[in-house]
């Protein structure tokens, strides 16, 4: 079964462990550590752990429609976004007292704004199934509207990419809006409980962590699974000559619809994990530096690969964290710097290096005794 599939491969097999190892060492070394001691993880680092880890998820999206279908997609920060806004959504209806037929009161923006009301958009929210069936359907819904019409009109290149960016770009200005109900440019925050459980307390933190961990590990399979498949065959057929598999007989546009909407929903559930441990969600995560950023992530880890898209995210988000902390006027800079070293000396970013350096390995044991391997 193409499902199964995933797992008898090396790579994916070493993925795996290596996160449930990593997933395990942090929740040891927070729960049995005592306080204080110096191999304690506090709350904070399991929270930003787990904001790494959504941050991940979000690369694996990003690389599976620029990996392996020849998309670059500049606006996958919106479905992102659009995921986090469905949870935060959630997460402020938990708030404040049940009325006389169990509602919650109006959040405080919408207080301030003299709503009397809810708007209907946000009916359904108080129901933890529905916000999470939103989680993955709203980004999805998007995803699939916009690519039907761009696939259908063959829009690709440079062209879809612009198109994908100014489409981030005018959801973060429409989000931006007091009237549209979402907390204008302060967005949602001040977030209490998720399903009764109290969101500053540590067991809850760690518990976001392990899930946040256990989204990725299924992301990572089905996105595997999907391009060890007859699908994902295709898929790399069409980034690597389009015109020859239309010649072929391939419906492309379908193939790109489908793997476009499953890398958004993907996207809209990293980004529902992301906003309960950072505690907020504004317009700035439609910001189209923001999606850039991603691609960049990617592309230092290693495009075509998805465990290097991982690789990338939490490197370049650990940097992040180091240098907005000591030079946060430098961090542009060091991105940058970073960017151009890896494309000068690392085409296929770390993850190729890694390749590379197996392979020489391979070579090396398999030669002959008085043998030249050459590279």
């Amino acid at each position: 079964m193409w499902l199964m599939q995933p797992f008898n491969e090396r790579s994916t097999q070493l993925f795996i462990g290596v996160l449930l190892a990593a997933m395990t060492l942090v929740t040891l070394l927070h729960v049995v550590v005592p306080a204080g001691h110096p191999l304690h993880v506090n709350a904070y680092t399991v929270n930003l752990f787990g904001k790494y880890l959504s941050y991940a998820l979000l690369a694996v999206a990003v690389d599976l429609v620029w990996g392996y279908l020849g998309i670059l997609s500049l606006g996958h920060g919106a479905f992102f976004a659009i995921g986090g806004y469905a949870m935060g959504m959630y997460l402020m209806r938990q708030i404040g007292d049940r009325g006389t037929y169990g509602d919650p009161v109006l959040p405080d923006f919408m207080v301030f704004l003299s709503w009397e009301s809810l708007p209907w958009y946000w009916l359904g929210f108080d129901m933890a199934w529905f916000a999470f069936l939103m989680v993955l359907l709203a980004p999805g819904a998007l995803a699939l509207v916009f690519g039907f019409l761009a696939f259908r009109s063959r829009v690709t290149g440079v062209y879809l990419s612009i198109i994908t960016q100014a489409l981030t770009f005018a959801l973060m200005l429409a989000f931006y809006r007091n009237e549209m109900g979402f907390g204008g440019s302060d967005g949602l925050t001040d977030f209490r409980d998720i399903l009764g459980f109290n969101l500053r307390s540590n067991e809850t933190r760690l518990g976001l962590f392990l899930a946040t961990g256990v989204a990725l590990g299924a992301g990572y399979l089905l996105c595997r699974a999907i391009v060890g498949s007859k699908l994902g065959r295709v898929c790399v057929a069409t980034r690597d000559a389009e015109a020859r598999t239309r010649f072929l007989g391939y419906r492309v546009e379908r193939f790109q619809l489908f793997v476009f909407v499953v890398s958004a929903m993907l996207a809209g559930l990293a980004g529902a994990l992301y906003v309960p441990q950072v505690g907020i969600i504004n317009p700035s995560e439609f910001s189209p530096i923001f999606s850039i950023e991603i691609v960049l992530w990617v592309a230092l880890g290693g495009r075509a690969t998805l465990y290097g898209a991982v690789i990338g995210a939490i490197l370049v988000n650990y940097a992040k964290t180091v240098f907005t902390g000591v030079m946060p006027d430098a961090w542009l800079f060091a991105l940058g710097a970073m960017f151009v070293l890896v494309t000068v000396f690392l085409p296929k970013g770390v993850a190729g290096l890694f390749a590379y350096r197996l392979k020489r390995r391979r070579d090396h044991s398999d030669a002959t005794p008085g043998q030249e391997v050459t590279s």
